[in-house]
C-alpha cells in the first residue's frame, strides 16, 4: 500500500529545497522540492531528457546542485558525507556488476563488502529466482537477469535509503512481482526509495512530475 512520501507530523529523513542543476551551462532541474520519511516511497515520473537521471545523481552525491539545499535528518549535507553514504543503496540504468563473474560471485563480493555472510547471498539469489543461473558468466546473462543480480545487492546490505533508476528495465512479469515484493519488504521495515520511472510502478501514491526545462 503506497502511503504519502513524508509524514506531516515528522520532520522527513531526507529533504530537498528549491534544487536545480546545470550540464554545459544549460538548466537541467530548477526549483525542486522533495521530502521522504521512514517506509516512504517517492516515484520519480518523466520523459527521457525530464532530469529522472540527474535528480538522482543530486540525491546519491553524484552530481552537486547548483541551486538549493538537501537535508539529511534535517542537517544539510554536504558531498561525500560519510554517514549519509553508509544509509543509501543506489542502482543506475549500469547495473555495476562484473560481467567475468557469475552472479553468486558477484553477489559474494557484495556480500563481504556490507559484511554479510554467506547465508544472505543464497537468500538473495533464491528471493530473484537465480539459482538456475548462480554459477553462470554474467555476461552469459539476458538483460533481465543481469538487472535481476543488481537488485538482488540491495538485500545483501540494509540500507535506509534506495535510489532506482528504472529498476524494473528488462524485468518480465515474475520478476517485476518479485521485485515488487522486495520493496514491499523494505518498506515495512523502515526502508525508503525514490523511483526514477518512465511509467508508474504502483499508483496512487506520491508522485514528483519531471518535464525538461526549457
Amino acid at each position: 500500500m503506497l502511503r504519502p512520501a513524508a509524514r506531516p507530523d515528522t520532520a522527513p529523513a531526507l529533504s530537498g529545497e528549491g534544487l536545480g542543476l546545470s550540464r554545459a551551462g544549460r538548466p537541467v532541474l530548477r526549483g525542486i522540492d522533495l521530502a521522504l520519511s521512514p517506509g516512504y516511497l517517492l516515484q520519480v515520473l518523466g520523459a527521457n531528457g525530464s532530469g529522472k537521471t540527474s535528480l538522482l545523481r543530486v540525491l546519491c552525491g553524484l552530481a552537486v546542485p547548483d541551486e538549493g539545499r538537501l537535508r539529511w535528518h534535517g542537517r544539510p549535507l554536504r558531498a561525500g558525507d560519510p554517514a549519509y553514504l553508509q544509509a543509501l543503496a543506489y542502482v543506475g540504468h549500469a547495473n555495476g556488476i562484473d560481467p567475468d563473474l557469475s552472479p553468486a560471485e558477484n553477489l559474494r563480493f557484495a556480500a563481504r563488502m556490507a559484511g554479510s555472510d554467506a547465508g544472505a547471498v543464497a537468500s538473495a539469489l533464491a528471493a530473484q529466482a537465480l539459482e538456475r543461473v548462480a554459477h553462470t558468466p554474467v555476461r552469459a546473462l539476458s538483460q533481465g537477469q543481469r538487472r535481476r543480480v543488481a537488485l538482488a545487492r540491495l538485500s545483501l546490505a540494509r540500507r535506509a535509503l534506495w535510489l532506482l533508476d528504472e529498476p524494473v528495465a528488462a524485468l518480465d512479469t515474475d520478476a517485476c512481482a518479485r521485485f515488487d515484493a522486495q520493496l514491499d519488504a523494505h518498506l515495512a521495515a523502515g526502508g525508503m526509495a525514490v523511483i526514477a520511472t518512465h511509467q508508474l510502478l504502483r499508483a496512487g501514491g506520491p508522485v514528483l512530475r519531471l518535464e525538461a526545462v526549457a
